[in-house]
């Protein structure tokens, strides 16, 4: 059972279902009409639709309208990356077909099976409960599975060329200042003193594997006992810096105690009593890995400095009526706390 609820498709969002029934079926046997098309709640980022036919459910990704990073949402090489990771990492989604053709959709998209289960969001699911128990357990559950991402030998899977070898750090900073410039508003700090200390502070690579980029709960599908079984949303996934996936992944972490403003953008349960903390989790994959970061802190603000580039290239699209999506109205000003918080912890 899938407690994932979904909704009307919204306008701006929609396609041309008898198109892509018409593709679909030329790849995927035994299709029967058209599907009953529904959206999931997310769509910050890639759309991503389900597709009921009489006896499947399918699951299609494209990209959103408007302004977007030259290196975002990129279907083909998601596509890719799942298709060559699911014989080593059997959490990935069976994918089903990749469609280049834009007169189809207006953009590349692709398809998938989905996963059947239960993916959590910013609180648990109605009758859902967790003991303090089981809340450590899942969230040490999710790191173990990180882990396991991060042991993939990239030769392994065939995804030697998914990166661009050493340096990965410093492409990052380079990469995602520019990308906070390109989307920066007039309502939001610059960021220059912060991007300044990153790009003085950076460390050198501690080694290069498979990183998911974008690792939370919401990302992660559950099966009735709690177990991961799935893991979603591969658009970012390359090869580089482990700590820096996990800095990303502890960015998104919000705890019981943290001040109000960060539990407003809270996406996931993380703040449940029992819950690893962020201190506990770096420790944890620390632990795991072998890992002895001379300065985690670098990494705990660049994650938070990220998060604010990605919240920024989305509240763009809407400052500049490229979405009407009004869950992304506040995002300016969430990216002018996250600043305050990248300060305070270089100030640490």
């Amino acid at each position: 059972m899938s407690v994932d609820e979904t909704r009307e498709v919204r306008s701006e969002d929609s396609f041309d279902t008898a198109a892509v029934h018409s593709w679909l079926s030329s790849i995927v046997d035994g299709l029967v009409g058209e599907p009953a098309v529904r959206q999931f709640p997310g769509g910050a980022s890639n759309l991503t639709y389900l597709l009921t036919y009489p006896d499947r459910e399918l699951i299609l990704r494209r990209p959103p309208v408007g302004k977007k990073a030259a290196s975002a949402h990129d279907m083909k090489r998601e596509f890719r990356v799942q298709q060559a990771l699911k014989p080593v990492y059997p959490y990935v989604p069976t994918v089903l077909g990749l469609c280049a053709d834009e007169s189809v959709l207006g953009s590349d998209f692709y398809v998938m099976e989905r996963i059947p289960g239960t993916i959590l969001r910013g609180d648990l699911p109605e009758g859902m409960t967790l003991s303090e128990a089981r809340a450590r357990a899942l969230s040490t559950t999710l790191i173990d599975r990180l882990v396991d991402l991060h042991q993939v030998d990239p030769a392994a899977a065939g995804l030697t060329d998914l990166g661009k070898g050493a340096g990965y750090v410093g492409r990052q900073v380079k990469g995602w200042s520019e990308r906070f410039r390109n989307a920066r508003t007039e309502n939001v700090p610059d960021f220059v003193e912060v991007m300044a200390w990153l790009d003085a502070n950076q460390p050198a690579d501690v080694s290069t594997v498979v990183i998911h980029n974008d690792w939370r709960f919401d990302n992660v599908v559950l099966d009735d006992d709690r177990n991961i079984v799935g893991v979603l949303d591969w658009e970012m996934s390359t090869l580089g810096d482990p700590l820096m996936d996990l800095g990303g992944a502890v960015a998104y972490w919000i705890q019981g105690d943290d001040d109000d403003v960060f539990k407003v953008a809270r996406r996931q349960p993380s703040h449940l009593p029992g819950m690893l903390t962020r201190a506990e989790i770096v420790d944890y994959y620390c632990d795991r890995m072998g890992f002895k970061p001379a300065n985690w802190s670098w990494y705990e603000a660049f994650g938070l400095f990220r998060l604010a580039v990605i919240m920024q290239q989305i509240y763009y699209r809407y400052h500049h009526g490229q979405t009407h999506n009004p869950a992304f109205k506040d995002f300016w000003m969430f990216s002018g706390y996250l600043e305050w918080r990248c300060r305070e912890v270089i100030g640490k």
